[in-house]
């Protein structure tokens, strides 16, 4: 044990070496699924993919080994899986998207089922073995969990691995440190992670106390951990302090935008369901579009023009994630109350992922804390290019048939970002959903020397008829009703 341990040691100097050169951090995957009973792990998945040895791992990745049968009866991994929302493999696929996300390689991948977590290590003794030899046979930097780990559980495991040890929620923290660009997003980031690192914090009491100077004060003083502590605590004050004036600035900003009536619409779903594409579709703008996950953190805002010539501002958000750390949720309010705001939310769900229903309900869990889960929404399946073409039909006929501009605030409409279908269907269903500025129809009569207004009403109104009677243009329109009502000195006696 004695030797393991100074060979760990060894490793782990040698892999910060190696992370200090700039190179891809190779990592260790591990899945875990608590709930099912240890008879079901031995049918575990334990995926070893050295990059030096075998370049492709979907091809050389070994089989999954076949449970022994057993006569008596037990709770099924399927049953234990449908209670979770998302089967043990679909989640490691999931965290495997985040470690590329954040710049990582997959060399290995490991699945423990167990049907209680363990204390210590939260995955037993054995497979804590298991991975460290996996570890070390591909010279991986550092071991990620797809779980949150106690300061205890991730002491003890890195004690007993050979490398760095981060669990789903640090990942994520990463990912979202390395795209934010504002320095709101950096604010907020900093944030999340020191509210998690604070009681996580480890010190080694005596051997660490800081001695102050003179008669008195040659105790054991205050440790080192009490200190960090203490800054971390100033630090949190600080980073809330100037997130306030954030959100004192974006009140100032929403105020100014209330004056004039515009609404706002947000895009909101899951990480990586075509959000950004979207939102480059509709408003023609130019935000990054990234098959990554978390490529955009800070909101965007755009102005777009619907069918009744009425103005919205359509909003860009953060992606939901299964298990999105409250820390985040918590830190990035201040960007999230766009979507609080938000007049109607347009639920941008990905048509081709095999998920999608369970990534839904995680959606609707984080609107639910937001408090936004009763506003109108829109579905938007998209991706639907990525559809076999039966299926891709079935699903525009079900979702895109009805008569245009005619659909209600909760239908589903389908489209594709990429290619642009299904968009005047979406726009026709966002101009059907808005209630706070609703659409009426007036007759009026506008002198010719008018020319302010009838530039509004062209500009802002749907002109179904024009006549000209002598300087008079009386004109059958329709239009928003803050609109129509600045107008009301034209119209026709009688409305």
């Amino acid at each position: 044990m004695e030797r393991s341990r100074l060979a760990s040691a060894a490793y782990r100097n040698g892999s910060a070496a190696r992370r200090g050169s700039g190179r891809v951090e190779r990592a260790v995957l591990v899945g875990v699924d608590l709930g099912v009973r240890s008879r079901d792990n031995r049918a575990s998945v334990v995926a070893a993919r050295a990059k030096s040895v075998c370049p492709d791992f979907d091809e050389c990745a070994p089989q999954s080994a076949t449970p022994r049968q057993s006569t008596r009866p037990q709770r099924s991994v399927a049953a234990a899986r449908e209670a979770q929302g998302l089967d043990a493999e679909a989640s490691l696929a999931e965290f495997r998207e985040l470690l590329l996300s954040a710049g990582g390689q997959v060399v290995a991948e490991v699945l423990q089922r167990r049907p209680r977590p363990d204390p210590a290590t939260l995955i037993g003794s054995g497979k804590v073995e298991e991975i460290a030899a996996a570890a070390a046979s591909t010279n991986a930097d550092l071991v990620l969990f797809d779980h949150d780990l106690s300061a205890t559980q991730l002491r003890n495991l890195e004690a007993a691995l050979p490398c760095r040890v981060l669990d789903r929620t640090q990942l994520i923290l990463d990912i979202f440190a390395r795209h934010a660009r504002t320095r709101e997003g950096q604010l907020q980031v900093e944030l999340a992670q020191l509210e998690y690192m604070l009681p996580r914090l480890t010190g080694r009491g005596k051997a660490m106390s800081q001695l102050g100077g003179g008669i008195g004060t040659r105790g054991p003083g205050e440790t080192q951990l009490e200190t960090d502590r203490r800054r971390i605590q100033r630090r949190i004050d600080q980073l809330k302090r100037d997130l306030e004036a954030v959100r004192r600035v974006r009140r100032q900003q929403r105020q100014r935008r209330e004056a004039v009536p515009v609404p706002t619409v947000a895009l909101v779903g899951y990480t990586n369901a075509g959000k950004s594409t979207l939102f480059n579709t509709v408003t023609g703008a130019q935000v990054l579009e990234s098959a990554r996950m978390f490529a955009t953190l800070d909101p965007k805002l755009r102005a777009i023009e619907l069918p009744s010539r009425r103005r919205v501002l359509l909003s860009d958000t953060v992606g939901f994630i299964r298990n999105l750390p409250h820390t985040l949720v918590t830190s990035f309010r201040a960007t999230l109350e766009e979507v609080v705001q938000a007049e109607v939310l347009i639920h941008v769900r990905d048509a081709a992922s095999s998920y999608g229903d369970e990534q839904k309900a995680q959606v609707e869990k984080v609107l639910g804390e937001l408090e936004s889960l009763s506003k109108p929404r829109i579905e938007v399946l998209n991706k639907i290019d990525l559809l076999p073409e039966e299926q891709r039909a079935a699903l525009l006929a079900r979702t895109n048939s009805g008569p245009k501009g005619k659909s209600t605030a909760g239908a589903a409409v389908a489209v594709s970002a990429l290619t642009g279908e299904g968009m005047d269907d979406l726009v026709a269903a966002i101009d059907a959903a808005l209630h706070s500025d609703p659409v009426i129809e007036a007759e009026l009569r506008v002198p010719q020397h008018e020319g302010a207004a009838l530039a509004a009403i062209e500009a802002g109104m749907v002109v179904h008829t024009r006549e000209y009677e002598g300087n008079v243009v009386r004109l059958s329109v329709s239009g928003s009703a803050s609109l129509v009502g600045r107008m009301r000195r034209f119209r026709s006696r009688g409305e």
